[in-house]
C-alpha cells in the first residue's frame, strides 16, 4: 500500500481525524541511516507524528519540526515534515539496541528516556511558532498528544506504530483524532471516542490485517456522522540537500578554514544528517570558493 494521508471529520465537524501510512518512507529512513530496530521504531513514529501535525497547516510551504531530546541511549530525534507530504529525519545514535519492554514490544520509551519535546511550526512568513513540553513516556504518541493538549489546547489522541522485522519495515503509520471546541462540551461523545481509541490494539496490527485508512476511520467513527475527504495525499521521504548548498555552507567557513582544508585534506567531505547523502568537494572547488570570497571582498571595499 502506498504511503498516503487521508483526512476525515465526524460529529458535524466537531471531530477531526487524520490517518497516515508511512511504511515505505520509514523503510527508506531505516536503510539510509542504518537504523537498529528500536531506532527505526522511534524515528518512524516521529516522522508519522510530524506528518499528522503538518496536515493541519494551511499555507503552502508550511512545515513543522519535531525534536525529541531525552536522556536515553538513543540521544535526540529530529524530524522535518511539510504540508506537501514530504518528511525527513534522523536520530543521534542510530545503532543502539535494547531488549523488548515488559509488554514484549520495542522499548522506544527506554531508548528515548526522560526529556523534552520541542515543536516549531513555520507557516512561511513571520517568526515560526515554537513550543516545548516535557516528555510523558518517551513512546512518542503519548508525548505528541500531551503537546497538542497543553500547547494548542486541543484534546487529542495519537496512535502511532512501526513494525520492523528481519526483512525491514512492513507496516508503519499513525492516526490523529482531535475533539474541536464545538464538540468538546458533549461529554458522552468525548467519552465514547476515548473508549474506542483506547480499545485499539495499536496501529500496525490494523495495517497488517489488511485494513485501509477509510476502513479504520469507519470502524472508529462510522456511527458519528463520519465524512471522509475524497483527496488522498501521497507521502514520501525527501531531503532538499544539494551539492550547491554544501558549497554555500563551506563558503561561510571563510578563507582561512578553506585553505586549511586544502592543505590538510586536499578537499572536504560533508554528510547530510537528515538523509545520509555524502558530498565531496575537491581542492579545486575549495580554491574557487576562496577566489569568490576574495572577489566579494574587493568589491565591498
Amino acid at each position: 500500500m502506498a504511503d498516503q494521508l487521508i483526512r476525515a471529520t465526524a460529529a458535524d465537524g466537531g471531530i477531526r481525524a487524520v490517518g497516515v501510512i508511512t511504511t515505505r518512507l520509514t523503510e527508506e529512513a531505516r536503510t539510509r541511516h542504518k537504523l537498529s530496530y528500536v531506532a527505526t521504531a522511534a524515528l518512524g513514529r516521529t516522522m508519522a507524528a510530524g506528518l499528522l501535525m503538518a496536515s493541519s497547516m494551511k499555507r503552502e510551504g508550511s512545515r513543522v519540526n519535531v525534536r525529541i531530546k531525552g536522556d536515553g541511549p538513543l540521544g535526540g530525534i529530529l524530524v522535518d515534515a511539510g504540508l506537501d507530504g514530504t518528511v525527513r529525519g534522523y536520530v543521534e545514535n542510530p545503532a543502539i539496541e535494547l531488549p523488548p519492554n515488559a509488554k514484549g514490544k520495542l522499548d522506544v520509551g527506554g531508548a528515548v528516556g526522560n526529556g523534552y519535546l520541542y515543536v516549531v511550526r513555520d507557516v512561511g512568513y513571520g517568526y515560526p511558532y515554537s513550543s516545548t513540553v516535557e516528555l510523558v513516556s518517551g513512546e512518542i504518541g503519548d508525548d505528541v498528544a500531551h503537546y497538542l493538549v497543553n500547547s494548542e489546547q486541543t484534546p487529542s489522541a495519537v496512535v502511532l506504530g512501526v513494525f520492523v522485522g528481519a526483512g525491514g519495515v512492513t507496516a508503519a503509520g499513525g492516526l490523529l483524532v482531535q475533539v474541536l471546541p464545538k464538540a468538546a462540551r458533549d461529554e458522552e461523545l468525548v467519552a465514547k471516542l476515548e473508549s474506542r481509541v483506547a480499545s485499539l490494539a495499536g496501529f500496525t496490527p490494523l495495517l497488517q490485517a489488511g485494513k485501509t485508512l477509510p476502513e479504520i476511520f469507519q470502524d472508529l467513527l462510522g456511527d458519528m456522522g463520519l465524512v471522509i475527504f475524497p483527496e488522498t495525499q501521497m507521502l514520501r521521504f525527501h531531503c532538499g540537500c544539494s551539492f550547491n548548498r554544501v558549497l554555500g555552507a563551506l563558503k561561510i567557513l571563510g578563507e582561512a578554514e578553506l585553505q586549511d582544508m586544502i592543505a590538510k585534506d586536499d578537499g572536504a567531505e560533508a554528510i547530510c544528517d537528515f538523509c545520509g547523502s555524502v558530498y565531496h568537494a575537491s581542492s579545486d572547488q575549495l580554491a574557487q570558493l576562496i577566489d569568490d570570497l576574495q572577489a566579494e571582498s574587493s568589491v565591498s571595499i
